[in-house]
């Protein structure tokens, strides 16, 4: 009966709670979190783990990180203004770093914003076009707050669809650290497949917009499945979209992502 009466109480939780529309792709979402409560908290985990962290300091690099991401904002910020969205932006305060570490292949962009970059990564990207792909998807899960859908997940199996808020600041920051995957094993996000191919379709559309050529996005996803050197587990077991599906997914968004390029 236990079991009967949680899953009645989620689906009436699910039936009050206010949704949420993902740009684009137009998919509702769950939010059981206010935007300014998730902007807030993930402000404070991004500074702890900035003062946790060494700063590249190769300026080429570093200049590289902020351009790529300043632009991709700048693309952000002009798409949301077309929608007529721009109100879902509000509070983002913009950062974009490098972060000195060799073995995390790895990058991240946190609700409001806050973006850093492994240095880990860069001999994948190889380039800048490469580098916007990254950034781009990475700040495609910002902007679809893929983070918020998290938290109100991780609020419903494990709270019973209790508010942030009244977890108190221990409890709390602990959900946020464990959406972003911050701990011991570093910054490692935990999205889903379908948050996956959704930060990959508008991150096309992103760089594309900030002047990168999105068929970048093709050789960049390849580079990465030859870096992994075959050990992903199959998709069925795995959260994340294969290599093979998620590229030939980036090839079937393409021509929506291309409308909206122009060369810089």
């Amino acid at each position: 009966m236990s079991k009967f009466r949680n899953a009645l109480f989620t689906l009436a939780v699910l039936l009050m709670v206010g949704c949420t529309t993902v740009p684009i792709t137009g998919r509702r979402q769950v939010s059981l979190v206010g935007d300014q409560e998730v902007i807030q908290m993930s402000f404070q985990a991004y500074s702890d783990l900035m003062k946790q962290s060494k700063l590249s300091s190769n300026a080429t690099q570093t200049a590289m990180v902020k351009r790529v991401g300043q632009r991709i904002q700048q693309a952000v910020e002009s798409f949301m203004r077309q929608q007529g969205a721009s109100a879902q932006l509000e509070g983002y305060q913009w950062e974009f770093n490098l972060i000195q570490d060799d073995k995390q292949q790895n990058a991240f962009a946190m609700a409001g914003g806050k973006t850093a970059v492994y240095t880990g990564l860069l001999p994948i990207t190889q380039n800048e076009t490469g580098l916007a792909v990254v950034m781009g998807h990475e700040i495609a899960h910002a902007i679809a707050k893929h983070s918020n859908e998290r938290i109100s997940q991780q609020l419903l199996a494990e709270y019973g669809g209790a508010t942030l808020g009244s977890l108190g600041g221990g409890a709390s920051t602990q959900v946020i650290n464990s959406v972003y995957g911050i701990g011991a094993q570093g910054l490692l996000l935990k999205y889903g497949r379908t948050q996956e191919t959704e930060a990959d379709r508008l991150g096309l559309i992103f760089m594309a917009m900030a002047g990168y050529n999105p068929e970048s996005a093709i050789p960049f996803w390849e580079r990465m499945a030859a870096n992994s050197g075959g050990q992903a587990p199959p998709e069925i077991l795995s959260t994340h979209p294969s290599d093979a599906t998620r590229i030939a997914n980036i090839q079937k968004n393409l021509p929506e992502a291309k409308k909206y390029y122009k060369a810089r």
